[in-house]
């Protein structure tokens, strides 16, 4: 078996059917494995899978085991030489899983693969990023990488690449993310401390550490839907989630010292934005764009909060928008 295809699934049974099509449509010439989990949404894609998709394994969990635990139930039930950890708001374009296949077989000292990632309008999407530093997460800020994408803080540079050939990085999105077998079970598959966000670059650092060498491919292209919850942005919550997990990277590969100076870094950086949405509040003209600065104030207040320890918001943030967000 050539390739096991992984997807675990929450509430998205209406992406995963155009999924699974673009799958069966377009992976040919290889042996592959679709296997799907369900975590706990009973969104109807045990039906779709049965119905429509027989081939599939389908693994109903009647809890839910997040990406990380998913992903590594659906493991023990894999035969292929490769894995594919593959989000079900993805579908496949043209030849990209054998291309990256290809690859994958062929680049001396290779654990792992990924490729270039759109949205529907074909707009391209971040999905290499350097490890996570101080640095790098203190000038996190979108117009800053747009506009120095050569940078080396951020190592974006082969994303906007011309070149034919596969690039190493540092890590890559969990959305389509290829690797060997043998450095899956080398690196103790992926890492259940993470509930969201973080475990791609966790994946990414083990397989590094294990002396493989992660690389992306431009040539191999995935549209990636990426929904998100409207409440969890709204109360600011992923940002704060994301910070977190990158605070459990962090922890495991520096050490106490380097998060607390991390977490010190954020709390500056979320009171500098709070104190200029602040400023700028009064002049903000027109409703939209008072509706960006009152999500902005949110967002920066969470994080401030989370990073000066304060008790008490998650859990009341989490109630609102319908997650279990103390749990960060």
């Amino acid at each position: 078996m050539d390739l096991s295809i992984l997807i675990v699934n929450w509430n998205s049974a209406h992406y995963l059917k155009a999924c699974l099509s673009s799958i069966y449509r377009e992976v040919k010439g290889i042996e592959f494995e679709v296997l799907v989990v369900d975590n706990a949404s009973y969104d109807g894609s045990a039906e779709l899978v049965k119905n429509e998709f027989p081939r599939v394994t389908f693994i109903q969990s009647d809890k839910n085991l997040g990406f990380t635990r998913g992903n590594n139930l659906l493991f023990q039930h894999t035969c292929g030489r490769n894995i594919l950890l593959l989000n079900p708001d993805t579908e496949i374009v043209g030849d990209s899983i054998q291309e990256m296949l290809g690859l994958l077989d062929r680049l001396p000292q290779a654990g792992a693969i990924g490729c270039r990632l759109v949205d529907a309008e074909g707009a391209l999407q971040t999905t290499i990023q350097a490890f996570p530093t101080i640095w790098n997460q203190l000038f996190d800020i979108g117009f800053l990488q747009h506009r120095f994408p050569n940078c080396s803080l951020w190592k974006l540079r082969p994303l906007y690449d011309e070149s034919t050939e596969p690039v190493e990085v540092d890590s890559l999105s969990g959305a389509c993310f290829m690797v060997k077998r043998h450095a899956f079970e080398r690196v103790g598959l992926m890492s259940e401390d993470y509930v969201m966000y973080g475990d791609d670059i966790d994946l990414s650092y083990k397989i590094w550490k294990a002396g493989y060498k992660v690389f992306y491919t431009n040539q191999s292209r995935v549209i990636h839907h990426e929904g998100k919850s409207a409440e969890s942005w709204k109360h600011g919550l992923p940002d704060v989630w994301k910070r977190a997990s990158i605070y459990r990277f962090l922890s495991a590969s520096h050490g106490r010292s380097y998060c607390a100076c991390y977490k010190a870094a954020m709390a500056y950086a979320a009171f500098v934005r709070l104190a200029l949405i602040v400023v700028m509040k009064p002049f903000a003209g027109d409703f939209s764009r008072k509706e960006r600065l009152n999500l902005a104030l949110t967002k920066w207040k969470r994080l401030f909060q989370w990073a000066v320890g304060m008790k008490g918001w998650a859990k009341r943030a989490g109630e609102d928008a319908g997650f279990a967000a103390d749990k960060w």
